[in-house]
């Protein structure tokens, strides 16, 4: 019984939906899964409505009128708060936690890739060719021994990065 009643009331609220919509500004599909919501809801809790079609005409009138309060009192945000430019205090403070754990892990790595790791992350961007001459070693092994560092720093920050992955 309640499936066909379903099935009957459908084009009926599709049709009252668009038609109170678009005075609202709402969105016919999001009027229509609130009034659906209210029906299942009403017929969990009681028989049916004597007059469906009536009960439905005032059902959609109520969530047209509920849906314009709510655009009348909420204001849309300029942009999403998690795509503003600004980074609020917690983007701060985790960038830096960051950049001490990254910090600490090149300074307990072994041999001169502590140096190396430095020179080529550091700020004035130097040449393979000045950095081979502050460390005393061939142009051409800079590239190996780039590999050799970051791949021991690779495993110094897994647990790190492990542990971050489970928690977050």
């Amino acid at each position: 019984m309640k499936d066909d009643l379903l099935a009957a009331l459908r084009p009926l609220l599709a049709a009252e939906a668009s038609a109170e919509a678009h005075a609202t500004g709402a969105e016919p599909a999001d009027l229509e899964q609130a009034v659906w919501l209210r029906l299942l809801e009403h017929l969990a809790a009681a028989a049916p409505p004597r007059d469906p079609q009536r009960w439905l005409r005032r059902a959609v009138r109520a969530e047209s009128r509920r849906a314009r309060r709510t655009a009348d009192r909420e204001r849309p945000y300029a942009t999403e708060p998690a795509d503003a430019d600004e980074r609020g205090p917690e983007h701060v403070v985790l960038a830096a936690v960051g950049r001490r754990v990254l910090r600490e892990a090149v300074h307990r790595l072994p041999g001169r890739c502590p140096r190396l790791l430095r020179a080529l992350l550091a700020p004035e961007d130097p040449t393979y060719r000045e950095i081979a001459g502050e460390l005393g070693i061939s142009q051409g092994s800079l590239g190996p021994e780039r590999a050799r560092c970051l791949g021991c720093l690779r495993r110094l920050l897994a647990p790190v990065v492990a542990a971050r992955e489970v928690r977050g």
